[in-house]
């Protein structure tokens, strides 16, 4: 369906109508100032999304691992995927309908700027060590 569409990902549900997944990302929505993600056994566990909830928490935002779906999704004012390659990328349209105003959201943008300082931190500490090691 995903690809029939000509879309970038597939948002797939789990057997109870919430939402799991993607193919080869997280996902999270932003609903009234809430960042919301899956929860279940449907999921991946990935590192990426592990980051991005702990940036959340550090932000005070509220983060709530629940089930929704997709008819919430459609409501939400932002939502974003996240992955390894990927990093944090803003999701503007599910369906054909469009989330929020169809522009990345200030949540989304603030959480990308806070994992892009993480990342560039954990690498140059990185570089540091392999220089040390010589």
């Amino acid at each position: 369906q995903a690809n029939k569409a000509g879309a970038d990902e597939a948002l797939m549900l789990d057997p109870h109508g919430f939402v799991a997944t993607c193919n080869s990302v997280n996902f999270f929505i932003v609903r009234e100032g809430e960042v919301w993600t899956p929860r279940g056994a449907y999921l991946m566990r990935g590192i990426t999304r592990t980051n991005v909830m702990a940036l959340c928490r550090e932000l005070g935002a509220t983060l709530r691992e629940c089930d929704f779906y997709l008819t919430q999704v459609y409501g939400a004012d932002e939502a974003f995927v996240t992955g390894t390659f990927a990093g944090i990328l803003p999701v503007v349209e599910v369906d054909g309908r469009t989330i929020g105003d169809g522009q990345r959201g200030q949540r989304t943008h603030q959480l990308q700027q806070l994992y892009t300082a993480m990342v560039e931190a954990d690498v140059a500490g990185g570089r540091e060590g392999a220089w040390e090691d010589q």
